[in-house]
């Protein structure tokens, strides 16, 4: 084999993804994952931080079009490992938390219904509902919201945007007689807070 003929790998080459991945019909759409069933690579050394920040090799990846085409081909599988994944390689990535942050959050009524608006830090956008519930944990005693955003990933949603869902909620009584602060969105209500 010739310098020629070898190509270089995702794991040495992470531009090798935006590249593939252009040549299959570039970002106007998710490209079909789901189809795509290559050999596991290996590691890669590339994270995704709470904040959402992304970071190959220590570095944060600095130009959004380049982290929104690495989320656009990452999936969570069965081991609850994260991988980028192209029809011909798999590697699996770091997720600190959660694989999206929620930034944004807007409240849009129409027709008489309501519907909260989430966009993560990627321009993903979902509506919250019955096919993107919001739940929440709790970690060390701290909020954890999230929220679905397709297949097996998911969101945090971020402080300022919680904090927004909050403004936005109202009290109920629960079953076990303690207070709890819902939202309202698509005609599904999620628990977003306890007294």
């Amino acid at each position: 084999m010739t310098g020629e003929d070898k190509k270089p790998s995702l794991r040495s080459d992470p531009m090798q993804i935006a590249r593939l991945i252009q040549t299959e019909g570039g970002e106007k759409k998710l490209p079909p994952i789901h189809l795509w069933n290559p050999e596991f690579c290996g590691d890669i050394d590339m994270e995704i931080k709470r904040n959402g920040q992304w970071f190959y090799m220590g570095t944060p990846i600095g130009r959004p079009a380049l982290v929104k085409l690495f989320s656009s081909v990452m999936r969570r599988e069965d081991d609850d490992a994260y991988y980028l994944v192209t029809p011909v390689e798999k590697v699996r990535i770091r997720v600190e938390d959660a694989p999206f942050l929620i930034t944004l959050v807007e409240r849009i009524e129409r027709d008489g219904s309501l519907f909260l608006q989430l966009t993560t830090q990627t321009g993903d956008v979902v509506v919250a509902g019955e096919e993107h519930p919001i739940w929440l944990e709790y970690l060390e005693d701290e909020p954890h919201p999230c929220v679905h955003i397709r297949d097996r990933l998911h969101a945090l949603i971020g402080r300022n945007a919680y904090y927004q869902l909050i403004e936005w909620g109202t009290a109920r009584d629960n079953a076990d007689g303690r207070q709890e602060l819902v939202v309202t969105s698509a005609g599904a209500t999620f628990v977003i807070g306890h007294f």
